[in-house]
């Protein structure tokens, strides 16, 4: 960048009185929240990353300095939206990760409900659920919704991973069951009107497992 298209010394201090300012509307929308949904805190976290960014930006142009921060963003992963303004169809696409950090307890939650309703289970494998991961997760997920499975995983031996939704604009509604053979290999990134990311990356001491929202869609 040349010596004319830098940043003054005061904009870089406008740039990091910002963040300061991001950071105080932070931490009060969190101490406000309403729900793990909260909008205020999806838009504050937003907003925060927005002004890092920025004084990131100034700070490196102005003094060829860097920030030890870094707030991912899910938009820096995905192409500009390129579906309509006003989608007809969606289709939510939804990844979820667990680790098995209790397998007894998950062992012996899918004993329970395997002895509770044998007729639903091959029988074969009735007897051999509480001493097998692979049959207990297969009782597990045929018994529950993902959701529930998701608000319940500490009960289950489970320990939460990262996890993303994406709602994705489609043109119209494929047949029924045309794409159950493979039903993640037409995800297009470029019609994607919003998504949701819950990760460890993000900093768990500030954000306390707020997800990042990103909206990429037109209105």
């Amino acid at each position: 960048m040349s010596d004319a298209a830098q940043p003054t010394a005061a904009e870089v201090r406008a740039a990091a009185d910002a963040v300061k300012t991001a950071l105080d509307r932070h931490l009060e929308a969190v101490e406000r929240r309403t729900g793990d949904d909260d909008p205020a805190v999806f838009d504050a976290f937003n907003a925060l990353a927005a002004a890092a960014e920025v004084y990131d930006e100034f700070l490196y142009d102005r003094y060829d300095e860097v920030t030890p921060f870094e707030i991912p963003g899910a938009e820096d992963s995905l192409p500009p939206y390129a579906g309509p303004e006003e989608p007809h169809a969606l289709s939510v696409l939804i990844r979820r990760d667990y680790a098995v950090v209790e397998p007894p307890r998950l062992l012996a939650q899918a004993q329970r409900l395997a002895d509770l309703d044998p007729d639903q289970h091959d029988s074969d494998t009735v007897p051999v659920v509480g001493t097998s991961v692979h049959a207990a997760l297969g009782v597990l997920f045929g018994e529950y919704e993902a959701d529930e499975i998701a608000s319940r995983h500490k009960e289950f031996g489970l320990e939460e991973g990262d996890s993303t939704l994406w709602v994705s604009a489609v043109d119209e509604l494929p047949e029924p069951g045309e794409w159950l053979g493979a039903p993640f290999d037409d995800a297009d990134p470029a019609q994607v009107v919003c998504r949701f990311d819950v990760s460890s990356v993000f900093d768990e001491d500030e954000l306390d497992g707020d997800a990042d929202v990103s909206v990429v869609g037109g209105s």
